[in-house]
């Protein structure tokens, strides 16, 4: 297994993986979430564990307790 540093960037397949959410799911939190704002280079999004830590609140909220976006 393939361990990255926690200062690594991560792509939205990695996270999508990780985090077991499709990654249309991924693109339409950031649209959602203004603390979601990954890099892009060359077309690509790179996520921070900042971001990371981040997604795993916003699914925790939503799919666990039940919250909505707008709440």
């Amino acid at each position: 297994m393939n361990v990255k540093s926690p200062e690594a960037f991560r792509t939205i397949s990695e996270v999508s993986k990780d985090l077991s959410l499709p990654q249309h799911v991924l693109r339409f939190w950031e649209t959602k979430f203004k603390q979601i704002k990954p890099k892009i280079i060359n077309k690509r999004r790179y996520y921070t564990e900042d971001h990371v830590k981040t997604i795993k609140l916003i699914k925790f909220l939503i799919r666990d307790k039940g919250m909505t976006i707008k709440g």
